[in-house]
């Protein structure tokens, strides 16, 4: 893995917040691609509102950019974005923002959102810039890579991203892989993960399960398995293990057979039934009291652990064979 260093200009900077990122080889060649294609505007048509200071560098008001709108992260960490308040107050915005023009006074953040909301959030008035024109291929494509090289989306905004990907720019699994230093496997278990179902889609975004959960969900046949499972995972708090082992449990007829042995427990006994067991109980002294039938047929089970139990049972009985006959 080489390192992106020096990124004060080109795409380099898109990959840098501050830190120094580790990027992929793969990354590199596609970021030196887009870098070619993508231009920059000069400076005699730099926009009204953009300043230039003695060094040549660009200045903006962040109230004027908005995001970009093939931006895959939706949701930003408050605790990190004033981790990097505190960052920027300290040490300034050290790589410039990407833009690209839109209007007059208005422009898309093709990189570097964070930047800009924590700059608005100290109340910053001008923040550095690179004023760039890309396609809408790129843009989506810049935006994955520099948040998928940090780890920052969740899994699914990333699935998201790749699928667009994929769609916008007519590329295959291992097209998409090899632009963003990912294996194809990767991608393709990522995407997947669009085939949950909306609430399932949520609570992966929120952390309620993980990825691993949402694969072994993704295992069961049925959708109603896959229901059960899910609030399995939810209410029981099962690992990833548990789930898998349910969701190959449910694929080979587990919950069948399970529902197919409920059906067949006994009905609960009349409560008058259960009265005339415990007296029983009480009067040989044993546990193992089982009465089956109705109180017009049926029979009596007297189960003892021991000869003391036997011979107790046996004098309450031949007493009460006495007592009968006097």
């Amino acid at each position: 893995m080489a390192k992106t260093t020096g990124l004060g200009k080109g795409l380099g900077a898109l990959l840098s917040e501050n830190v120094n990122i580790e990027v992929a080889p793969q990354t590199q060649s596609v970021i030196k691609e887009i870098n070619t294609k993508a231009t920059s505007s000069s400076n005699t048509n730099i926009p009204s509102c953009i300043t230039v200071d003695k060094n040549g560098a660009l200045w903006i008001d962040p109230a004027l950019l908005k995001p970009n709108p093939h931006q895959p992260r939706k949701e930003f960490d408050s605790k990190k974005l004033e981790e990097l308040c505190e960052s920027i107050r300290v040490h300034q915005i050290l790589e410039p923002i990407i833009i690209e023009q839109i209007s007059e006074k208005e422009f898309y953040i093709i990189a570097g959102e964070r930047r800009t909301r924590a700059a608005k959030m100290l109340g910053l008035t001008q923040v550095p810039v690179q004023l760039r024109k890309f396609d809408e291929q790129q843009k989506l494509e810049l935006a994955l890579i520099e948040n998928i090289q940090r780890a920052d989306l969740n899994p699914i905004e990333e699935a998201t991203a790749y699928y667009n990907l994929i769609q916008m720019g007519d590329l295959s699994q291992d097209e998409v892989a090899k632009r963003v230093g990912k294996n194809r496997s990767t991608v393709a278990n990522s995407i997947r993960l669009l085939k949950l179902p909306d609430d399932m889609q949520k609570a992966l975004m929120n952390g309620q399960i993980t990825s691993g959960h949402a694969r072994a969900l993704l295992m069961v046949k049925t959708d109603s398995d896959m229901r059960i499972l899910f609030g399995k995972i939810i209410g029981s708090n099962l690992s990833v293990r548990e789930a898998e082992e349910l969701a190959s449990n449910y694929n080979n007829g587990g919950r069948a057979a399970a529902k197919k042995k409920d059906a067949k427990k006994t009905p609960p006994k009349d409560p008058d039934i259960q009265n005339f067991e415990q007296e029983l109980r009480n009067i040989f002294g044993v546990k193992g009291i089982n009465f089956k039938g109705s109180m017009d047929k049926g029979s009596i089970q007297i189960d003892f652990a021991s000869r003391k139990d036997f011979d107790r049972i046996y004098n309450v009985l031949l007493n009460s064979e006495l007592r009968i006959k006097n």
